[in-house]
């Protein structure tokens, strides 16, 4: 890539690593993955140098490939689901109404 990577390719980029991270069938996975897509993308969007944008970038790429890769296989491989992923059912909870 010769120039600094437009801002609709940055948050395209963006979008399929945060769809990618949520792919994770591992809460704990997922969540961290979550949570360093958006770290990666705050550091990009406060840089104003436009060779390190374009190096962060070409490292988010790559790290995409990376991602995909392991959510992949966390998908196959996907353990228990544990108690904070419980799905909330209408009328599961109790409020304070209901007494």
């Amino acid at each position: 890539m010769s120039g600094t990577p437009s801002r609709r390719a940055i948050l395209g980029l963006y979008s399929t690593m945060l769809r990618t991270s949520r792919s994770f069938s591992s809460y704990n996975f997922r969540q961290y993955f979550v949570r360093k897509t958006k770290d990666t993308f705050r550091s990009i969007q406060a840089e104003s140098d436009p060779t390190k944008v374009r190096a962060l970038y070409s490292e988010a790429a790559h790290d995409l490939t990376v991602l995909r890769r392991s959510a992949i296989v966390n998908q196959l491989y996907g353990g228990w689901r544990l108690a904070v992923e419980g799905e909330k059912k209408a009328g599961q909870f109790k409020t304070r109404s209901d007494n």
